[in-house]
Parts: C-alpha cells; structure tokens; sequence
C-alpha cells in the first residue's frame, strides 16, 4: 500500500473546474472570492496511504498545524487517527480546543516562552521536542513547579539531505545512547520533510519510503512518529480569484487579480511555482503577470507565466495552496481575509468566514 499515482479532488465537469463533486464557479458565487477551497478526499488520501505504508511499524502520525489550522480540516484528521505537531501555544490551544488530548500532541519549535512551556507540561504533552540544553532546563524548572515530570525529546541536526541517511544518523546515536546505559527512550521522531509536487516534481514513493524506514526502525524497539504537514494538504487546496482588470503595458500582458500577496506570500517571499488556470477556459491561451490590488511591488502570483486567456471577470484557480495558503495570510493594506471552504463530494461548508472589513 501507499505506492501509486496520489489522487486529485480536483478535476473538470462539463468544462468547468469542480473540487470533488462541487463546481467551484458555484463556490465563488455562493461564497464569494478570494475563497481557499479544499478537498477533504485529497486529504484523507494522502493520510491513509502514509499511515498503510508504515503499517509495518509501530507509529504514529502527528499532522503539523503549522501547515494549515482549519478547524474544519483538524476535525477530519483527528477522525481518521492522527496526532498534531505544535509550534506555539496558540495551536497547542487550538489542538486542545478540538479535542485532541495531550498524548495526542508533540510541541516542537524553537523559541518556547515560559508560559508555552508551562501550558505543555500542564497539557501532559506526549513530548516538548528541545532546542538546546538551555530548554530542557527551563522545561525542567516549570515541571519541578508543577510538581510532574515533563516528557522531552532531544532535536538532533542529522546535517544530511536524504531522509534515510538522517535515520542511520539517528539510529546510531541511540546505539551510543544506549550503551551509556540509557534506557528511557520511547520514540524516534523523523519529523515531517515529504514533499509535495507543484510542477513536475516526481510525486513521494511511500513505498520506497516506508520500506527504507521499516528496516531501520523496527530493530529499535522504538514508535516512529513523524510529522507531515504540506505532504497531507498541501495539493488539497485552491485558491479561487476573480479577475478584475486586464490591461497591457510595456509590452506586459497582466491580469489584476482580487487575490494577492495577502491570500498567498510564497511566490512574493520565496519565489514559489503554483499551477494558476481558468476555472472555464476560453480554449486560447497567453503569457501574463498575475498580480494583486496590494499597494506593493512584491504584490504578484505568478510573472511572465504561459497559461489560460482569461479576461475581466473570469474565474482562476490558483493550485496547492493549502499549505501555508490561509496560515500566512494577512490583513496588509487593512484587507479582509478570505474564507474557507471544505468540500465533501457533492457538498460544502464555508470552515471560515470571510472577514469584514
């Protein structure tokens, strides 16, 4: 299991662009634009496969929050068996809030306040994964406070690129470990890392994956937890943006769109590809800019990219955003942020409102 072509929610009916069963030009007129629409198939799919392709190990699956935080997408995870990775106390919060316990919760990141500290231990995480030995000391200092032991786990920099490596690098500092007679450790934590295509990347083998993994791990005695966030979401979502203007200059063809750097920073910040399409296209095709209505010069989606004619009023789909889509979304020049939709076969339901201005 877990090897094959991963599936899409979305695809064409009728030559309009639908997520599963619902056409998205019905979601941007019931609901309006900029809309993030996401596929709750896409994401069941892609966490059964992972959870199928290591079913030879004992494991868990800790989905991380910082990938997307809908409310609406936790539920569904947390239905399926997942566990969440935290970052902050404001997700260790929202994780608790939905109903996930404190086994269910690994807090990782790298700058924890005293007070996140204080929540974790007294949420009984399953781990504070520490930075330093600065950390495991405060951690220490809160705990002896609240009168428990914490449960931590220790970050180490593998400093290799290919999962496998970093997990021969792990295993045999727990050899080390444990002929210093050690014997308190319960779990290796690969974190998260799997991939997703936003072009023509070659989408993970999770067999191929899992099987490296499998021998590795099981000889340890350990439970495998890892930590996948864009891999579980990230092609599970699109953005949906209406044209409003198309005008020609200095030899540019662009199309003004009413989604910008506010609904998705990774092209601006990190020169990020997302496909973008006409959710009906005209049949012709042309090279454009497609930026935002943000008063800035990063304000763009894509630049001198070859895609779909499209023209005022016309509908676009902007592909695998719901990976840090609607997480880094922001309200510069004082603009709404736009709601949320998951999709359900032939049904929705708007997970966020669009805020007002």
């Amino acid at each position: 299991m877990g090897q094959g072509v991963l599936t899409s929610g979305f695809t064409r009916a009728e030559g309009g662009l639908a997520c599963e069963g619902v056409p998205l030009e019905r979601v941007a007129r019931e609901v309006g634009t900029p809309t993030y629409v996401y596929s709750s198939a896409m994401v069941r799919d892609r966490f059964v496969r992972l959870d199928e392709a290591l079913v030879d190990v004992p494991h868990r699956i800790h989905y991380t929050l910082k990938a997307n935080s809908n409310a609406g997408l936790l539920r569904l995870l947390k239905e399926l068996g997942a566990g969440v990775d935290v970052v902050s106390g404001g997700e260790l919060f929202r994780a608790l809030r939905l109903g996930f316990t404190g086994d269910d919760i690994v807090f990782g990141g790298v700058g924890k306040t005293d007070r996140e500290l204080r929540e974790a231990v007294q949420a009984g995480v399953k781990l504070v994964n520490a930075e330093s030995e600065a950390e495991v000391r405060a951690l220490g200092r809160i705990a002896s406070e609240e009168g428990t032991t914490a449960r931590v786990g220790l970050r180490v920099n593998p400093e290799v690129t290919p999962y496998v490596d970093g997990v021969e690098r792990l295993t045999g500092l727990l050899d080390a470990i444990r002929a210093e007679g050690i014997d308190t450790l319960r779990y290796l934590d690969i974190g998260g890392g799997l991939g997703v295509s936003y072009s023509d990347e070659v989408s993970p083998d999770l067999g191929r994956f899992a099987k490296a993994l499998v021998k590795r791990v099981v000889p340890t005695g350990l439970t495998l937890l890892t930590e996948p966030g864009r891999f579980i979401v990230g092609n599970a979502g699109v953005l949906l943006t209406r044209v409003l203007y198309r005008k020609h200059s200095g030899g540019r063809d662009f199309l003004i769109t009413d989604a910008g750097m506010t609904e998705l920073i990774r092209p601006s910040h990190y020169d990020a590809y997302h496909r973008i399409e006409s959710v009906r296209p005209n049949g012709q095709s042309m090279t454009a800019d497609v930026v935002g209505p943000i008063c800035e010069s990063g304000d763009f989606l894509a630049l001198g990219r070859e895609m779909d004619d499209a023209a005022a009023g016309d509908l676009l789909a902007v592909h695998d955003v719901g990976a840090y889509g609607y997480v880094m979304a922001s309200n510069y020049n004082t603009r709404p942020r736009g709601a949320e939709v998951l999709v359900e076969g032939e049904r929705y339901a708007v997970v966020t409102l669009r805020e007002r201005d």
